[in-house]
């Protein structure tokens, strides 16, 4: 579970959000209010559906089941220039970040999550950076599919 490297320019991205904590998790609820209107959004840059978060800077400091976060289901646009109603803005900051691909259904994503942020991000040349974590849900994403693929991005910095 070696992830690559790489360095992002800021993305624009159009969606909805709502705030969450791991004890009341509602992203059924906001990828259910998401994905029937997502063809409102006309210039989107790929298909790609971007999951993403948004921590509090002593989220994984202090971390507890009730801690709350911003989740937003998007999608990368080119501009700003035709957002749907009821949808909002968010301007993904550029810099670091760890990629790890995960294969697998959602049901097992947490105890890859929890190897990433208790083994991996502690044992590397790495720390956490302020900034959105996010997933990648390309064209072989299959919701609660044991074959389903995506990219799992966390912000770093160096040591």
């Amino acid at each position: 579970m070696t992830p690559r490297i790489e360095t992002i320019t800021d993305k624009k991205l159009v969606g909805k959000r709502i705030t969450m904590s791991y004890a009341n998790y509602r992203i059924g609820e906001l990828w259910g209010s998401f994905m029937p209107r997502r063809r409102e959004i006309t210039n989107n840059l790929t298909n790609d559906l971007i999951s993403l978060v948004v921590y509090s800077p002593i989220h994984f400091v202090d971390f507890k089941l009730t801690n709350e976060f911003e989740r937003w289901a998007t999608v990368e646009v080119e501009n700003f220039n035709n957002v749907p109603d009821t949808m909002e803005t968010f301007i993904l900051s550029g810099g670091l970040y760890a990629v790890f691909n995960y294969k697998g259904m959602s049901s097992g994503a947490s105890a890859f999550f929890q190897y990433i942020y208790s083994e991996w991000v502690p044992n590397s040349d790495f720390t956490l950076d302020n900034r959105a974590h996010f997933e990648v849900l390309g064209e072989k994403y299959k919701n609660n599919d044991p074959s389903s693929e995506e990219e799992i991005w966390i912000p770093i910095k160096a040591k």
